[in-house]
């Protein structure tokens, strides 16, 4: 007989939470109990839009029986400290990116967790969809050798082009880096393992930006971190990347993320979606005699795996509770990024290589079978 759906409670109601309520809600493996936000009309306005039955404080979330998990969408500043009070209630943890703004807190959160038996999960969960896992096992099954080397990018003008309170993303604690870089280098720690260590050179393409939307159109906001940063990572089992995080480019180029290993590179999907055209291209077998020009194909992968969105996460760390085994984005994983990304701010800092302290153990995957839309629980 099967056993009852998991209790999910979600605490933030900004503009994530649509992302994230459109989906938990349509999985029945989970029952979306609750909304809580410091501004209760807020939660109950996301509450009635997705058919949760309940909202109102973080306190009443916090309190509710019925909830397992409780999902935490909070700004970055605070992630730690709403975390530490979800744990403390005696729920599972599933909490936005990045894990926190700084090492000591994080660590602290971290050992919490494991002191209580309670468990966390870090975003993104992105690189639970099938573009990403299917990208992993392709590189697994040796379709592009050993891998060499990566080249990812992210640039473009910032979100205050359709963000209507976008200060918080120049903050401490985010900018394109912290904001943005938690989806590459997840993506890239899955493929080559952990980092080892970080050079970066970055700068601020301006002191200040303007609110281009919403109420506080017109209002400027000090950029408190680089907008710009050029970074290159060493993996400790082999391997190197570089990567691109800009807010200051007026060419938008968003997921490039190639991986080139000794018999091809493989170009896979923007790790901040969740599905996406995969391709293989092959070294070629001689050059083209002049005026015949080069022609290289990329040759199409199909994907593996059910597409849904934001909140697979949560999913997963649900049916592993039940199943008594690891979930895949796990408190370690998300530590190592926040580490990894602050060693990058440092490097950067200080024009130098940084070496990252933090490690992580061989990173699961889902199987190509895993399907969010069905019952198991």
């Amino acid at each position: 007989m099967m056993a009852s759906p998991i209790g999910v409670g979600l605490i933030g109601a900004g503009n994530i939470s649509d992302q994230y309520l459109a989906n938990l809600t349509t999985f029945p493996d989970l029952r979306v109990l609750a909304v809580g936000d410091v501004l209760e009309e807020r939660a109950r306005s996301q509450a009635e839009k997705y058919g949760v039955p309940r909202s109102g404080s973080v306190e009443a979330v916090l309190g509710d029986p019925d909830i397992t998990i409780v999902v935490n969408l909070t700004v970055p500043a605070v992630h730690v400290q709403v975390s530490e009070a979800i744990l403390a209630a005696g729920k599972h943890v599933w909490t936005e990116k990045p894990i926190g703004i700084d090492r000591a807190s994080s660590r602290r959160l971290l050992h919490y967790a494991t002191a209580a038996g309670l468990r966390i999960g870090v975003a993104p969960d992105t690189l639970l969809g099938p573009g990403m896992q299917t990208a992993k096992r392709i590189i697994e099954r040796g379709e592009i050798g050993r891998p060499l080397f990566a080249q990812t990018s992210f640039q473009w003008q910032g979100p205050e082009l359709f963000h209507p309170n976008p200060a918080f993303l120049y903050a401490k604690g985010a900018g394109p880096l912290l904001d943005m870089g938690p989806y590459y280098v997840s993506a890239l720690v899955h493929i080559f393992g952990p980092v080892a260590a970080v050079g970066a050179l970055g700068l601020r393409g301006s002191p200040t930006r303007r609110v281009q939307v919403g109420d506080l159109a017109g209002q400027s906001f000090p950029v408190e971190v680089p907008s710009t940063l050029s970074v290159l990572m060493e993996f400790e089992r082999g391997g190197h990347a570089q990567s691109l995080y800009s807010t200051d480019s007026a060419l938008f180029r968003h997921g490039v993320v190639e991986i080139t290993g000794t018999l091809g590179t493989l170009v896979i999907p923007d790790p901040n979606t969740f599905g996406g055209r995969i391709t293989v291209t092959r070294p070629l077998t001689a050059m083209p005699v002049a005026p015949a020009p080069l022609v290289q194909e990329a040759i199409e992968l199909p994907q593996e795996g059910a597409l849904t969105g934001r909140g697979v996460g949560v999913l997963d760390m649900a049916r592993s509770l039940r199943a008594g085994r690891p979930h895949v984005a796990s408190a370690e994983l998300g530590y190592h990024v926040l580490d990894t990304l602050l060693a990058i701010e440092e490097a950067a800092a200080a024009q130098a290589f940084v070496r990252v302290e933090s490690t992580t153990g061989r990173l699961g995957s889902l199987p190509a079978d895993f399907d969010p839309l069905a019952p198991t629980l």
